[in-house]
């Protein structure tokens, strides 16, 4: 439980709300309102962590603990702008970046800024601006000098013992949203200095080693993605290796260091799963065993150290999971496992610890993530909040990973959450996720398919081939399918689920958004008798369309990736055209006659409106689709709806529609 002196300094800061009671249907806004808890760091010593808080009528702000003591320090908040990814700097001293959560287009027209901030709320100093070309005024306090605003945050932390950090500053060209270069910059955030470092050629990504400094560097040539790495003891750099920059075909992805002379890397070395393998820099040679590798899942995951030293390495199967080189963080884990049985607990030490505290981010498919501490010495576990506290687990549905034979052979993975009360063949929602070519979902809480298994709808998420995270061999099988191997896929698992009398094949309706978004329609066009409605959100309404849309806003797929990726993965707009016109959803409009909700963000750069005014016109153009259909446009809305009210409107038009259409208000055929 939370101690009642930390938590009534929460609320006197308006840091924390109360639960309360839930009825048996929590409302939508309980599921889709902003986290109010949706970060938290340890700090180097582990004396400290910095949490970040939302709140409704208040900026997102960071709350700063003595975790010993269980009190507030100090709290950092702007009055306009929503602090956003934070670091621990040093013990002292934090970095953070803003954006501003009320306002969607807030999120490309400004630049994120950077600030730094002591650990109780004091000596604030900007280190980047904001605006373009100007500089933002966010506060007296703030000294004067800063960097131009192409300043970015690194994902990776520094060693966290000093005042310098490494930034990133990209470069555009002009004309194009395309990167050119990444320049990495040593910034001093006690005086605001910065110095570039050397590159050998124009950078795409930096990787630093367990001391903090840059080691590694990648560049695209063409085509090809180039590793380069900087010699300790010359410094100067070498390309280690090279390979086709979309597919990573005789290549690897760099994840960190293992001390000075060995790199962990990503690679399938010839195999269908990606596993962690340890690449010598001496030598030029990979080893044959993997460090980590798993049967059913590509290996993906983050490396924790202490000091310099790799302790052990958080890593996503069907959900997230840890594993420990150091002794004493297995058997912390054996510790906060005993006390949390019914969840997954991912536990951060401190970098240079001086106290027994860990960091605990613990959540399962039911229980949104929660936030906790936990003494290692004493066995004390203590939580600090919830991103979703209002959500009671034992009123959530249960989430399984199934697999299911399509009808060419291939295994496909596929998530089914339940509601509580799952019986048999019940009204389903096929969910197909955005990307395509990523991996869709893991085991852990999500709002919207435990929104609707909470209004009683089956939820089943398929991981259509072209997914990631399964293997090469489902993967791979996804090129150029868009609309043919992949749709049949979704097809394939609504077959199933009625097979398994999970789902009543009466009452199915697909939805998805950006990519989800086009199978939802291709699924209305090729798969009508499957579907009783359908649900699309950012969809992409035509191929070509993504290549060159016309519009005023215009899409932010990369030159290089349309030249390269795209026609690898996708297709080639001239030898393809044939196909792309088959499995455009905009060109075979008049064969969408079942109910629909189309949705789009007026200001979305992924997918440009004029995917959804295309549509909405030639819907509305034809007669025989005419009935069920609901269009909406969110004005200043981006790609995956950043505004909590857009949120809340979309998701109640979803519940609606899908009552009306396939839930106890729906008419049988």
């Amino acid at each position: 439980m939370m101690k009642p002196a930390l938590r009534s300094l929460l609320l006197s800061l308006g840091l924390c709300c109360s639960a309360g009671a839930l009825a048996a249907a929590a409302p939508a806004r309980d599921f889709f309102e902003s986290e109010q808890y949706s970060d938290a760091r340890i700090s180097p010593s582990g004396r400290y962590v910095a949490l970040k808080v939302g709140n409704d009528g208040l900026r997102d702000s960071l709350a700063i603990f003595d975790v010993a003591a269980m009190k507030l320090l100090g709290a950092a908040r702007l009055d306009q702008e929503d602090i956003g990814e934070f670091r621990w700097l040093n013990d002292k001293r934090l970095v953070f970046n803003v954006y501003d959560r009320r306002n969607a287009i807030g999120d490309w027209r400004q630049a994120p800024g950077l600030f730094a901030i002591d650990r109780d709320g004091s000596n604030l100093r900007r280190l980047a601006h904001r605006d373009f070309g100007s500089e933002a005024s966010t506060g007296t306090l703030i000294k004067n000098r800063a960097l131009p605003w192409n300043t970015y945050l690194m994902q990776q932390d520094g060693p966290q013992d000093s005042d310098v950090l490494y930034v990133e500053r990209p470069v555009w060209r002009e004309k194009t949203h395309e990167i050119s270069r990444i320049d990495l910059m040593r910034l001093d955030a006690s005086n605001g200095l910065a110095e570039a470092t050397n590159r050998p050629a124009p950078a795409q990504g930096w990787l630093l080693d367990t001391k903090g400094e840059p080691r590694l560097m990648t560049s695209l040539d063409g085509g090809k993605e180039k590793v380069h790495y900087r010699d300790p003891a010359s410094g100067e750099w070498r390309v280690i290796t090279s390979f086709d920059a979309y597919t990573g075909r005789g290549g690897f992805a760099p994840l960190g260091f293992m001390g000075e002379r060995r790199l962990l890397v990503e690679d399938n070395a010839g195999r269908d799963k990606i596993g962690l393998y340890i690449f010598d820099l001496a030598s030029g040679k990979m080893e044959q065993e993997p460090l980590l590798a798993m049967a059913d899942y590509d290996f993906s995951g983050t490396l924790v150290y202490i000091g310099d030293k790799l302790a052990g390495i958080h890593y996503l199967a069907d959900g997230y999971s840890s594993a420990w080189f150091d002794p004493a963080m297995q058997e912390a884990q054996k510790k906060v496992d005993a006390l949390l049985p019914a969840t997954n607990n991912l536990i951060t030490p401190p970098r240079h610890p001086e106290t027994p505290w860990v960091l605990v981010r613990s959540g399962s498919d039911r229980q949104p993530v929660n936030y906790l501490v936990f003494n290692t010495s004493s066995g004390e576990l203590a939580l600090l909040g919830s991103s979703h506290p209002a959500i009671q687990p034992g009123e959530m549905g249960q989430q399984d990973l199934h697999r299911f034979t399509a009808r060419d052979g291939m295994s496909i993975p596929a998530w089914l959450t339940l509601p509580k009360t799952a019986g048999k063949k019940l009204p389903m929602v096929v969910l197909v996720h955005g990307g395509p070519f990523v991996r869709g979902a893991s085991w852990s809480w999500q709002a919207g398919p435990q929104f609707l298994a909470s209004r009683g709808y089956a939820v089943l998420e398929p991981e259509f081939r072209g997914s990631t995270g399964y293997g090469a061999k489902l993967f791979n099988a996804g090129r150029k399918q868009w609309g043919l191997a992949m749709q049949d896929d979704v097809a394939d698992a609504v077959q199933w689920a009625v097979a398994q009398g999970i789902a009543d094949p009466d009452r199915v309706c697909i939805m998805g958004g950006s990519y989800g978004g086009y199978a939802t329609l291709m699924g209305l066009v090729k798969d009508p008798a499957l579907y009783r409605c359908g649900i699309a959100y950012a969809a992409v309404t035509d191929i070509p369309l993504m290549f060159d849309s016309g519009a005023m806003v215009l899409s932010d797929m990369s030159e290089h990736y349309k030249q390269y990726g795209a026609p690898e993965l996708i297709g080639d707009v001239a030898s393809d055209s044939a196909q792309f016109i088959a499995t455009s959803p905009l060109r075979q409009a008049g064969r969408i006659t079942r109910p629909l909700l189309l949705a789009h963000g007026s200001d979305d750069r992924r997918v440009p409106v004029d995917h959804f005014r295309k549509l909405r016109s030639a819907l509305q153009a034809n007669p025989a689709s005419q009935a069920g259909m609901e269009f909406v446009e969110y004005p200043g809305e981006t790609h995956g709806w950043y505004l909590q009210q857009t949120r809340l409107d979309f998701w109640g038009r979803v519940e609606k529609f899908l009552e009306r259409n396939i839930g106890a208000g729906a008419k049988t055929e």
